[in-house]
């Protein structure tokens, strides 16, 4: 099956700051904690700038109501103060340059606008404005 990718959507864990989280959290989360059949992101990108591939990007994510069918998620571990009270950009250096080469390459392969999960939904996730800050990618051609 092959999807029509017009949207990247960047998400963050939101857990504290420095919090090292795993794709085995992920998937306790995603699978134990909210009965889904896999993890909801296609990428994870752990502290340490390492990307994971979860979901198949041939499937549709389950990471941003409304708009799933058309997107890829991309989440980052972080997002979060220390002591958990306040949204807090916490992206290593490590993850932000990750971050980057993975949305040029998706935006090569696909063409999608980037987007933060904030630019759908109420949260303030990821934290940040991913739309903003990456429009240099998003509209590059």
């Amino acid at each position: 099956m092959s999807r029509k990718i017009d949207k990247i959507i960047i998400h963050c864990t939101a857990t504290p700051e420095n919090r090292e989280v795993s794709v085995q959290d992920l998937k306790d989360w995603h699978v134990k904690d909210n009965g889904w059949s896999d993890i909801g992101y296609h990428f994870f990108i752990d502290l340490y700038g390492v990307v994971h591939k979860c979901r198949p990007i041939e499937r549709i994510g389950a990471h941003t109501k409304g708009y799933n069918k058309n997107s890829i998620g991309v989440a980052y571990a972080g997002g979060m103060d220390k002591e958990m009270k306040f949204s807090k950009d916490t992206r290593t250096d490590n993850q932000k340059e990750s971050l980057v080469n993975l949305l040029c390459d998706l935006k090569d392969s696909y063409n999608a606008k980037i987007y933060g999960h904030r630019d759908f939904s109420k949260k303030d996730c990821p934290s940040f404005d991913a739309k903003k800050e990456y429009e240099n990618i998003s509209f590059r051609y």
